[in-house]
């Protein structure tokens, strides 16, 4: 199996749910008796909170560098907005980065979708780091809530799903904003925050609901067992 390095602590929920993931995947691939080789660095989410675009990719390179150094053959950022440090950080390093969105968008055209709709926190709906990978890698579109709704899911995932609060008010909140973004024309619906997938488990849905984690830990698997 190949040496993984994983980014992780923003927020350590997210990393946790990373984690326990890759090792339940593997284990079920070659059997519950090997358990895959990872090496984690935990960032201090109060990084990405003050939204510091050179202090967050000089910190991303800095630990992407160690996790090279430490033989690592890959690196996953366990969280989707610190991808936002991926167009600084990948060319200065030797080892790839496994996107968030390419991972997402491998999936969506399984399904011929189009037009996705993207929740988050606000740098990750209004960033164009998500949104750009999916329009010119698969001619993918992306829409997200009216901006009189982004402070709002902002608030829900940065005060409550990364505090580890998976509340009845924003499950309501977010359930209308796909309802919101499938009239608008989305084919299928990006959780794109670590923890929504958390809040979602178990909940139908009549469009396709795209977990970024569930779908960035399978490429992750996939990079541990490839050849």
């Amino acid at each position: 199996m190949k040496t993984l390095g994983m980014i992780g602590g923003t927020s350590w929920h997210s990393t946790i749910e990373y984690y326990k993931l890759i090792n339940e995947g593997i284990g079920k691939k070659i059997g519950t008796q090997g358990n895959p080789p990872l090496i984690i660095h935990s960032i201090n989410i109060e990084l990405m909170r003050q939204q510091n675009k050179d202090k967050i990719n000089a910190k991303y390179l800095d630990v992407s560098k160690k996790l090279q150094q430490a033989n690592a053959e890959a690196i996953i950022i366990c969280a989707n907005t610190p991808h936002m440090a991926y167009p600084y950080v990948q060319p200065k390093i030797k080892i790839p980065i496994l996107h968030i969105a390419e991972a997402t968008g491998n999936e969506a055209k399984k399904y011929g979708l189009n037009t996705l709709g993207l929740l988050g926190n606000k740098p990750t709906m209004t960033g164009r780091f998500i949104a750009d990978v999916l329009e010119e890698k698969f001619s993918i579109k992306t829409i997200i809530p009216d901006e009189k709704y982004l402070d709002k899911a902002h608030f829900y995932v940065s005060k409550e799903l990364t505090q580890g609060i998976f509340s009845q008010q924003a499950k309501d909140f977010f359930l209308e904003q796909m309802n919101v973004l499938r009239s608008k024309g989305a084919e299928g619906i990006i959780l794109g925050c670590t923890e929504l997938p958390i809040l979602f488990k178990e909940t139908d849905y009549d469009i396709p609901l795209l977990s970024t984690t569930e779908l960035h830990v399978n490429m992750a698997i996939d990079f541990i067992l490839s050849k």
